[in-house]
């Protein structure tokens, strides 16, 4: 179910509603994937495990990423 946006709300209050909601879908799909480790009702291989958290984990890195892009450090030698 979606939320309305109230009236006059604020860009920090419009962050905050929209990153809840986000997250807690993410977290939700994190635990439903966790379900996919019993092993008496799927057949997988470490290999597809590894394959599945490399891909999460770069994927974090880059959203991650994009709330430091306002951070540049000058390179030096």
């Amino acid at each position: 179910m979606k939320t309305k946006r109230p009236e006059n709300e604020t860009p920090e209050e419009r962050f905050r509603r929209v990153a809840e909601t986000r997250t807690n879908s993410i977290l939700k799909c994190l635990r439903l994937l966790g379900n996919l480790s019993n092993r008496r009702l799927y057949k997988y291989s470490q290999q597809d495990v590894n394959k599945i958290f490399r891909t999460i984990n770069y994927q974090v890195k880059e959203a991650r990423a994009r709330f430091n892009t306002g951070k540049k450090e000058k390179f030096t030698l």
